[in-house]
């Protein structure tokens, strides 16, 4: 008994081990799910960020917080709004290095 126990705790320890390495979604994990919205207020976004595709998303999201409530917002990155804002926080990010 004292042996089954054994080689079930080393059979589960060896698992373990050996699932860690493999990748369990597919897809990655974006924090955007679907397209997004096509466009939000200008005045009532507070923050926009962007981030970029990675080992995690292979997608580029475009994320705003909004005013109200300090809700998150999914836009889709095709979008015209979208562009704009990531064209702006390249901009920024280019004078900030150049700044230093």
């Amino acid at each position: 008994m004292n042996r089954k126990v054994t080689a079930i705790a080393l059979a589960a320890i060896i698992w373990a081990t050996a699932a860690q390495g493999f990748l369990m979604f597919k897809q990655g994990r974006c924090l955007c799910i679907g397209p997004g919205m096509k466009a939000v207020k200008m005045a009532e976004i507070e923050k926009a960020s962007v981030i970029y595709p990675s080992n995690s998303c292979d997608k580029v999201e475009v994320i705003v917080t909004m005013k109200a409530h300090k809700r998150q917002r999914c836009l889709d990155p095709r979008s015209k709004q979208a562009r704009l804002i990531m064209q702006a926080i390249e901009k920024k990010n280019f004078l900030r290095r150049q700044n230093m």
